[in-house]
């Protein structure tokens, strides 16, 4: 499969859904994730659509070559918030073996993220079957309230 760039909205789409969390909008599933840039110690917030799995919550990472991945991968903590509520979460990193479990449960869970996994061309289909094999390419966190 063929990597492909994210789209150019992005970055606007998430500074507009991290700005409208932060006044308190909830939207659907949506959280923002802030954890320490792996560089500078800024703080670094992306959305997130955390889900539960067996009683534990997971956050995916669909590139893992992402900067909020590498950043949550050498912090192993952060902020989950959720409008002005706010946690401390510790994030583990799953290795590869581990992922495709909790992957397979994503287009169930979290259905409005399956076209930006489509689009990106990290999945062939919107199939648990499709989100398995991404496993090598995707990141997945549990997350623990700290």
């Amino acid at each position: 499969m063929t990597k492909q760039f994210p789209p150019r909205y992005l970055k606007v789409a998430n500074k507009v859904i991290i700005a409208l969390q932060r006044a308190g909008l909830v939207l659907g599933t949506m959280r923002v994730l802030t954890v320490p840039g792996r560089k500078t110690g800024e703080p670094r917030s992306t959305p997130v659509s955390p889900y539960t799995v067996g009683g534990v919550r997971y956050v995916v990472g669909g590139d893992g070559s992402g900067d909020w991945v590498k950043n949550a991968e050498a912090a192993g903590q952060g902020i989950l918030s959720r409008g002005r509520l706010s946690e401390r979460v510790r994030l583990i990193a799953l290795p590869e073996e581990e992922r495709g479990a909790i992957l397979r449960e994503f287009p169930a869970k979290v259905p409005h993220g399956v076209p930006m996994f489509l689009k990106s061309g990290t999945v062939a289909a919107a199939t648990p079957e499709a989100f398995e094999a991404a496993a090598p390419r995707c990141a997945v966190f549990r997350i623990e309230t700290l």
